[in-house]
């Protein structure tokens, strides 16, 4: 009985000894986290404003958005400005001029006038030649910003950077980042920020047509352009090309993303479902419907009396739903799921006749019958999967599509569209200077 007694002291004076002494143990556990930030990035009105140049074609780094208009393709560098490509040899697209637009993102053309936004600003080109374009103005103050610092500026944008710090294990929780967006996610899908984003189709007026892709938030239509911006829709008066001017905006709701204009009416893209919206009167678009669907990125495209609507999970779009939804347009009132097809990571896409193409992001890009709409999904033709695509264009009146992605701009040929084949190719380096 002693024996127990004394081994228990023994004890007790050890655990008094330990928890005496804590303090004086150094703790030396350490860790590495990586994790993505978002980066507030500020801009003076003097720094939006700055001149801008035209310089020689230069090579893609980080294509952003497309606009085809003739043999020129447009290719956005995301918030940097419009490469100008020539495609009247297609084997062989040479980039022959380079508009610095900070901030830019998209794109549209009308009878030889290209506008772009320059982050709170609309600026307009006369493209008559397209190897010298010319700087024709700007309308000032017509687009929103994320908000606005007294000292700093205008909050343009979040940059995504790649961070990685040692932490103390006691301290993991405890560290604050100021207006820093974090994300636990290091390589993040950030291809399209979900606030820039680019959708069209036929922008009608004058030859050559011009083609948007489906992520556009630039659309024309008749003798206006109209523009997604945040939560509504600015109106421009472009029927003085050279003058254009900002008519109102039409309130829809936040998280609209995409434009795709047919005849006179409006089908908007959002990370909720779509929105059709009358043009009979141009200057005021006019709600007419809208079909819902589970939250997820939305671009749309109609053909007819039927729209594609692809819905892809991630991040950006706060949605877990990866198809295409096929829609009956006939009555704008009232438009109706017609199928759904399971897809992988569905971007942008076009159609053409019973073709229909679909960008699949890192996945690359599908090419399905259309003909049964019913049956879609057991019609798949072909699946591209070695390039990142995105968006694609469906180049009218030819078996030529044009591929964007973060790997470049690719040109295929679907005359046989079981078996496309690569026609030509310009690489990103993705090696951006800042």
């Amino acid at each position: 009985m002693k024996n127990i007694y004394t081994r228990f002291l023994h004890l007790l004076v050890l655990a008094g000894f330990l928890m005496l002494h804590q303090s004086c143990l150094k703790d030396d556990c350490k860790g590495v986290s990586t994790y993505m930030t978002f980066v507030p990035v500020y801009k003076t009105v003097d720094e939006i404003r700055q001149n801008i140049e035209v310089v020689e074609g230069g090579v893609l780094c980080n294509p952003g958005k497309l606009f085809v208009y003739g043999d020129y393709i447009f290719v956005n560098e995301l918030r940097k400005g419009i490469h100008i490509i020539d495609n009247s040899v297609q084997e062989n697209p040479t980039s022959i001029a380079f508009i610095d637009i900070p901030g830019n993102v998209d794109i549209a053309v009308k009878d030889n006038i290209l506008y772009a936004d320059n982050y709170i600003d609309l600026v307009y080109f006369d493209i008559s030649i397209p190897t010298r374009p010319i700087y024709k103005g700007r309308v000032e103050d017509v687009f929103n910003s994320i908000s606005l610092h007294n000292d700093l500026g205008h909050l343009v944008h979040y940059e995504e950077k790649e961070v990685t710090v040692e932490y103390d294990c006691n301290y993991r929780n405890k560290n604050h980042f100021d207006d820093q967006f974090i994300s636990n996610q290091a390589g993040i899908d950030n291809s399209i920020p979900s606030f820039e984003v680019f959708g069209g189709g036929p922008s009608g007026g004058a030859a050559p047509q011009g083609i948007a892709g489906s992520l556009s938030r630039f659309a024309n239509a008749g003798e206006y352009l109209y523009v997604i911006d945040e939560s509504a829709i600015d109106v421009f008066d472009i029927s003085d090309r050279c003058n254009p001017l900002y008519i109102a905006e039409t309130f829809v709701e936040s998280g609209i993303e995409t434009l795709f204009p047919v005849g006179s009416n409006l089908f908007i893209g959002a990370n909720d479902g779509v929105h059709i919206y009358s043009l009979d009167n141009p200057v005021t678009p006019t709600y007419r419907s809208k079909f819902e669907h589970a939250r997820s990125c939305d671009p749309v495209f109609v053909q007819d009396q039927t729209a594609y609507v692809t819905l892809r999970d991630g991040q950006q779009c706060q949605g877990f739903n990866n198809q295409l939804d096929v829609l009956d347009v006939s009555d704008l009132v009232n438009p109706s799921l017609i199928t759904s097809v399971e897809m992988e990571n569905p971007h942008g896409l076009s159609l053409s006749d019973d073709i229909l193409m679909i960008c699949e992001g890192k996945f690359g890009f599908k090419v399905f019958d259309k003909s049964d709409i019913n049956d879609i999904s057991n019609n798949e033709l072909s699946h591209i999967d070695n390039i990142h695509a995105y968006d694609v264009i469906i180049l009218p009146g030819t078996t030529s599509a044009l591929v964007i992605g973060m790997d470049g701009l690719y040109q295929y040929d679907f005359s046989n569209p079981k078996d496309p084949f690569e026609i030509s190719q310009i690489v990103a380096t993705r090696d951006c200077d800042e």
